[in-house]
Formats: C-alpha cells, structure tokens, sequence
C-alpha cells in the first residue's frame, strides 16, 4: 500500500511530508507526494523547485522509503486531484497540511482540506506546521 502526501512548497506542505514520511515508515509502505500544479498557469507557485524535489527524495532514502513524486499538471480543483491520485493508488493514508483561515473565509472560499477530509473514502492525517 502507499501513503499520499498533497504537497505544496509552504511549511503546511513541509509539516505533510514529515508527518506522511514518518507514517511511510512506521507502516513500512511507499510514499506518493503530489505536487500538483493548475494546469495552463504560466508560472506556479505550487511546484516544487528541483532544489527541494533533490531534498525530498534524499530524506525519503534516508528513512529507507520508496518515494514517488507526481507533479502533472491538473484541470480541476485540488482536492478531486488528491482523492482521485489516492484512490488510483489504492492509499493507506491521505496527508495534507492545513493552514489557518477564519470562518469567513472558508466560507466565500472554501476548502480543498475540508473536501478532502469529508469525502475521502480512507482515513486522512490533518497536520499544521
């Protein structure tokens, strides 16, 4: 099986992938990192510099767990991304990190954690960095 990790370069992305790499471990399972980019952006904030990718992966071997990382460009909303790649994967775990937001703005916005927590078919780790 694989644990899922919906990664963005942020401290709540960072908080995910320790807290997915450490599960990977303990569970002696592979780690799937998603670092999905809207698809037809000219420039994306969500993409993980190769600097970071080359760290990423050296931790991953380091902890002695198979990592695989998925950067494909995505059409629709994150959190359909993260769900469908977990059920592709057939995920033990879904990680994702969270990030402060008042109540308001979860509600004029939404919440792609929030998606992912109320329709995942398999259980989900929520962390803040």
């Amino acid at each position: 099986m694989t644990v899922l990790v919906g990664f963005v370069p942020t401290a709540e992305g960072e908080a995910a992938f320790a807290a997915g790499l450490d599960e990977a471990r303990r569970r002696g399972e592979d780690l799937l990192v998603l670092n999905s980019p809207r698809d037809g952006a000219p420039v994306s904030a969500d993409v993980a510099p190769p600097e970071m990718v080359a760290d990423l992966t050296a931790r991953a071997e380091a902890a002695g767990v198979a990592m695989r990382l998925v950067q494909e460009a995505r059409r629709g909303e994150l959190a359909d991304e993260v769900l469908r790649a977990a059920d592709d994967a057939d995920a033990s775990l879904i990680v994702i990190g969270l990030r402060r937001r008042s109540p308001v703005g979860k509600l004029i916005l939404g919440s792609s954690a929030q998606r992912i927590l109320l329709e995942a078919e398999r259980p989900v780790l929520a962390v803040k960095p």
